[in-house]
């Protein structure tokens, strides 16, 4: 028999907390593990509970969802995070995919969606809320349009593309070497061949387009 999904809740409202955690129980795929009111207890938790999935409210006190999960990033723990908001704009939408989030749900539909929200995300998958699923189609199209624009993007390896989307997030070549375990100079020949691959001239031009397209890459 597979073993539940572990996981954690992280938001700072305690009545929030309970109704999720019963919502979530009610399924035997699924155990809470812990809870979080802030994002710096999120992080002790997240390395010491060793949670499969994190449901983070973005809008949190002194450490918020989106600095979580991109400290989570930073420090490479292997939790996938289902962000759990209020918001519906799409600036917050598409700031929370930049930074790799494998869900994002909508309070006034969480009790709907949550538990088909980890079941996705349990099989690798992504899942958005219905609500503002629109939100997604836009991106995948400006994805879609990026690749017509520029085909040689496809001819990227996955260390390359690993490598461009970590420049879009002002990484230095030292900083990329450290994360993915080879040396800078290595990294400097990657740079050059995606410059390379993609017709950009020098290190301002890829750091542009990278910053250009970091929604999309």
């Amino acid at each position: 028999m597979t073993p539940p999904l572990k996981v954690l809740i992280v938001d700072d409202h305690p009545l929030f907390r309970r109704g999720l955690r019963e919502v979530i129980e009610e399924s035997n795929r699924f155990v809470v593990v812990g809870e979080a009111s802030d994002g710096e207890e999120a992080i002790r938790l997240v390395s010491e509970l060793g949670p499969d999935v994190a449901v983070v409210d973005i809008d949190m006190p002194r450490f918020n969802g989106l600095q979580l999960a991109r400290a989570i990033r930073k420090l490479g723990l292997p939790v996938r995070i289902v962000f759990l908001t209020m918001y519906k704009e799409e600036d917050m939408f598409n700031a929370a995919m930049d930074l790799g989030v494998k869900g994002y749900v909508v309070k006034e539909s969480a009790a709907d969606d949550i538990l088909t929200a980890l079941d996705r995300v349990a099989q690798g998958e992504t899942f958005v809320s219905p609500a503002i699923s629109r939100m997604q189609q836009r991106r995948s199209e400006r994805a879609r349009q990026l690749l017509l624009s520029k085909p040689q993007i496809d001819s990227l390896t996955p260390t390359e593309r690993r490598i461009l989307k970590l420049i879009a997030e002002d990484r230095t070549s030292k900083e990329i070497a450290e994360l993915l375990g080879i040396s800078v100079k290595t990294v400097e020949n990657h740079r050059l061949n995606i410059c390379h691959k993609l017709n950009l001239h020098g290190s301002h031009s890829l750091l542009k387009f990278a910053f250009d397209n970091r929604s999309y890459l």
